[in-house]
């Protein structure tokens, strides 16, 4: 297929997944929500950065991210040696994950601890955790158990940090697993997978994303154990304030250096390691490489264009359309309308598109791309109303978090293997840049109108748009086991019935 080709069904893909948000908003501002044009017009100028970058990004992930990481996995696991294994996979989960853009936004968000300890100790935590992640899948060991030790260590520690501090902490988890790093690690764990020849090795092929969810927020909460923060400071986006059409293009021109800086860092470790990685051991093909390199172009233009309209144009329209819809005589009518958002918004998110391609691959169709993103939108539709009752009451996230997480992790032990491993994945990968930029800005502008604490009641939507995916794509497998189930003992009902086309007319009159 060619390039060209490629690119319009990506734009098509782009516009099936940002039209409806469009709709939803413009329906909301003409009608219960007003807001001004040039909140209005940066926001349709956002969209279509977003549209052009999502086009641009899921080819060039496609072309690049995927196959690079697919091969580092494979190299990895051949050669054998644990000890490699280790320090290599330690490495590429610390560089990575210090590149993410969106780790810088949350280090700004913790004042009392400096950006790069923040940085730094984030960074080793997913590092620590993509160690056994792959270990896991090395030896076979089950994911439900090491979720369960995990989450529990997690859980308990809430109880010992700062109140102010806890939302932060449980959101880093999300705010690490963006763009950048989820197709190369997900790639990585079928790479890991392909080497293995046992019936399990495509069970064990998702789930490292899960484990990297893990690090960061443990690490976060050690810190605030160790600085013992008192808040975590918030700075609302600025409402532009545009005269005309050459004003709406400079505010969006200057913030591209921003990005195309951003975005550099980002990909450039992954660049070097994969690199490292041709010189040494993998000695791919020119034309592979090239392939490579063009891919690389395309996911670093996609993701500059996608980060800068969802910041610059869609964050303040979040922002101020919180604040409107919650200064309405019944704002509850938040949580229906955040519902809608969030069913639609997850499939603008890069890395989904990522995920359910390869699930539906891993799976060969047994679970399509359009299954995953139906429970995929499911679940953060419930996630979106539930932080909008957070919002309006001030219930504390641990009310939602210990019953979800609780219910996640004990249906993990019921379904199939493969199931529990995407639905822990799916949660740090819905949990994206539109999240930070649209959702996270709804619920901050609706708790700024409503006269809330930001830091306790906004701050955790990240972490609640994580959580839910987790219960709807296991229930997902529930079902799929149960009709499973229920086709085999038709079909054994139907074998050991009675063959009457082999008896007489007499032998059925006297059966």
């Amino acid at each position: 297929m060619g390039i060209k080709k490629k690119l319009k069904e990506k734009w098509q893909e782009a516009l099936q997944a940002v039209l409806p948000i469009i709709a939803i908003v413009l329906i909301l501002c003409f009608t219960i929500a007003p807001i001004s044009p040039s909140i209005l017009l940066c926001f349709l100028m956002g969209a279509v950065f977003i549209l052009a970058g999502m086009m641009f990004f899921t080819l060039g992930a496609e072309m690049s991210m995927t196959p690079m990481g697919e091969r580092v996995g494979s190299c990895l696991t051949a050669s054998r040696n644990l000890s490699i294994v280790i320090f290599l996979s330690f490495l590429l989960g610390f560089i990575v994950t210090i590149s993410e853009p969106d780790l810088q936004v949350l280090a700004g968000q913790v004042p009392a601890v400096p950006n790069m300890t923040l940085i730094l100790s984030v960074a080793c935590g997913v590092g620590v955790f993509l160690v056994l992640a792959l270990l896991r899948m090395l030896f076979s060991i089950a994911l439900p158990p090491l979720l369960l030790v995990f989450y529990a260590v997690v859980f308990i520690l809430a109880f010992f940090i700062p109140k102010d501090f806890l939302s932060v902490a449980f959101d880093s988890g999300g705010v690490t697993t963006g763009p950048m790093t989820v197709p190369f690690i997900m790639a990585l764990g079928l790479g890991v997978s392909a080497i293995r020849s046992d019936r399990h090795a495509a069970d064990d092929s998702f789930g490292l994303v899960a484990l990297c969810s893990v690090g960061p927020i443990l690490a976060v909460m050690i810190l605030g154990l160790i600085y013992n923060p008192q808040d975590a400071s918030y700075t609302a986006p600025l409402v532009p304030d545009i005269g005309d059409s050459r004003q709406l293009w400079f505010l969006f021109a200057m913030q591209f250096p921003t990005y195309m800086k951003e975005i550099s860092l980002s990909l450039l470790p992954i660049f070097l390691f994969f690199m490292v990685f041709q010189v040494l051991m993998l000695k791919l093909s020119r034309r592979k490489m090239v392939k490579i390199l063009i891919g690389l172009a395309y996911t670093y233009a996609g993701l500059v264009l996608f980060l800068t309209g969802a910041n610059v144009g869609f964050m303040p329209a979040g922002n101020y359309l919180g604040q409107v819809l919650a200064q309405r005589s019944h704002p509850e009518i938040l949580v229906p309308i955040a519902m809608l958002i969030g069913y639609f918004i997850v499939k603008a998110e890069p890395a989904v598109y990522v995920l359910n391609k390869q699930v539906e691959e891993i799976t060969d169709g047994a679970i399509s791309a359009k299954a995953m993103g139906t429970g995929l939108s499911i679940g953060v539709a419930l996630s979106l109303g539930l932080s909008m009752i957070r919002v309006l009451t001030g219930i504390s996230i641990l009310w939602f978090l210990i019953p979800g997480y609780a219910v996640a992790l004990g249906t993990s032990f019921f379904v199939p293997k493969l199931y529990t491993a995407i639905a822990f994945d799916s949660g740090g990968v819905a949990s994206g840049p539109m999240t930070a930029a649209f959702l996270l800005p709804l619920a901050q502008g609706a708790c700024i109108a409503l006269g809330g604490n930001l830091v306790t009641d906004a701050f955790g939507v990240v972490a609640m748009v994580a959580m839910t995916p987790l219960i709807t794509v296991q229930v997902m497998g529930l079902v799929s086991k149960l009709a499973q189930k229920r086709t085999k003992s038709t079909t054994a009902f139907a074998d050991s019935a009675p063959s009457f086309d082999l008896l007489e007319d007499d032998a059925i009159i006297e059966l």
